[in-house]
């Protein structure tokens, strides 16, 4: 039980996601408080104690922020930001992952950074035409995979209605698709908002 919570303790901080961290620690906590308790280690009970009460605390607070419409901000750029070619180079790694063929902004691309106060938490690029937004890249850092910034731009942030579409489409086959949660539906291999009515 102790090496099985220390284990799991371990674990926790090597993830990057935000709430899944503070999940898995409370859960470690939980198990080493027990663990202690059994063999009246007092000290160790509380401090784990404290560090559930902490834990249990930034859970409640993160999952009020997944929703919450001032928790993120989406900002336009331009496709030759510099800024912008800074946040693809550092994720462009992780970007392949999820959106093998993503090859970069075009002159013509439409831009939009997602931000959490100062730091940027995605990247989202469309190709207007014939009121159509083709999504060419909606990116997240992996930190805030756990929250719902997607949301924010396809729902509430107004983005769609300055670009005068009627609809909106994902490339073929993007990995780790959230959309049927936003009233998007499948349409072949890929993902289509209809903004009529």
């Amino acid at each position: 039980m102790g090496w099985g919570g220390s284990a799991l303790l371990v674990f926790s901080l090597m993830q990057a996601r935000v709430l899944r961290f503070r999940v898995l620690n409370t859960v470690a906590c939980v198990i080493l408080t027990a663990f202690n308790a059994f063999l009246g280690i007092w000290p160790m009970v509380a401090m784990n104690v404290v560090l559930c009460a902490i834990n249990l605390w930034f859970i409640v607070k993160l999952t009020r922020e997944r929703h919450d419409e001032a928790a993120f901000d989406v900002l336009r750029v331009r496709s030759s930001d510099a800024y912008l070619a800074h946040v693809l180079r550092v994720h462009g790694a992780d970007i392949a992952k999820f959106q093998p063929d993503f090859t970069g902004v075009s002159p013509s691309s439409i831009v939009y950074l997602v931000q959490k106060g100062d730091e940027t938490v995605g990247v989202v690029v469309l190709r207007v035409k014939d009121g159509t937004a083709q999504v060419d890249l909606d990116y997240v850092t992996p930190r805030f995979r756990d929250f719902s910034p997607g949301e924010f731009v396809w729902r509430q942030s107004h983005l769609l209605e300055t670009l005068d579409v009627t609809r909106v489409v994902t490339p073929p086959g993007m990995q780790g698709a959230y959309y049927d949660r936003l009233g998007f539906h499948r349409d072949g291999d890929s993902w289509v908002l209809d903004l009529t009515g």
